[in-house]
């Protein structure tokens, strides 16, 4: 092999030694007194230490995840809440979703860049492909976890969108038995924990959150927020009202059903009345033809 198909792989390898350089120095072991300082910071650290002693690979990233989240992190409050709320409609509620997620983007950006170098420099050499090839790859690397969590979250959302009207009714009734709201709530996810893992899911929390002496107001707007989804933000906001001003709950959650009524005839009803009554409408007209 002479030196033009070795510069390739030469570069390659260079390029791979400085990001394996650069990911075990995010890596790197901190000292005890900075330990110690974060655990003083935030208490739920104190525990890290049993956790990490089971999984080496998980100590390794916990340790590179704020390190390497610092490099795309956003600037403003505004554009943290906003990835907060979309890591959120997804089902990603945890503290530490968006380090985890800006720290998975860089993570897949430089194995992308290391895979898209590999074959481009490798099958084309330091040419516009083998560049082009790197460009590529890390931008796959990149975007691939905003493509996972917009495919989850638009799932998660539509399941919600769904299993709502079902959960609503159930709620209806409880309040309407003389349940309270939290009382409701709380029956409903124990009742409906199968048929609506999502809905139920978030009525435990909210109910915990409740139970932990949250305002409901702002249990309920967060309920709406963390859904994402119109019709639950509708349910929140009237719920809301309903509590602001004193009025009845259960005449509250009537009226929310009743609106729904309307889409639900004009956009199913259709579909519905097509699919009972017309094979009789076809034989109704077959038999008029042939006599």
């Amino acid at each position: 092999m002479d030196f033009e198909q070795l510069l390739p792989w030469a570069i390659f390898g260079g390029i791979t030694f400085l990001l394996w350089f650069a990911f075990t120095q995010f890596a790197a072991t901190t000292s005890r007194a900075s330990e110690r300082l974060d655990e003083l910071r935030d208490p739920r650290l104190r525990h890290r230490e049993d956790k990490e002693k089971r999984s080496g690979m998980g100590a390794m990233i916990s340790r590179a995840a704020p390190t390497l989240s610092k490099v795309v992190q956003p600037k403003t409050e505004l554009e943290q809440s906003a990835l907060k709320v979309r890591l959120a409609n997804a089902g990603f509620q945890s503290p530490n979703a968006p380090q985890i997620y800006l720290a998975l983007k860089v993570a897949l950006l430089i194995l992308g860049v290391m895979i898209g170098g590999g074959v481009g420099l490798g099958s084309w050499g330091v040419t516009q492909k083998g560049l082009t090839s790197i460009i590529i790859g890390g931008g796959l690397g990149f975007y691939l976890p905003e493509i996972v969590v917009a495919f989850i979250r638009s799932s998660r959302r539509e399941k919600i969108f769904l299993q709502l009207p079902d959960a609503l009714d159930l709620l209806v009734v409880c309040v309407e038995a003389g349940l309270g709201l939290d009382a409701g709530m709380r029956r409903v996810s124990e009742e409906l924990a199968d048929a609506s893992p999502e809905v139920c899911a978030e009525f435990a929390k909210s109910n915990l959150q409740l139970q932990m002496g949250r305002p409901r107001r702002e249990v309920l707007h967060d309920l709406g927020i963390r859904t994402g989804v119109d019709d639950m933000k509708a349910l929140a906001a009237i719920l809301i009202q309903a509590d602001k001003f004193g009025s009845s709950i259960a005449q509250a959650l009537q009226k929310t059903a009743v609106k729904m009524i309307f889409p639900l005839v004009l956009f199913i009803f259709p579909g519905i009345f097509v699919v009972l009554v017309g094979p009789a409408a076809i034989m109704m007209i077959n038999n008029l033809l042939t006599n």
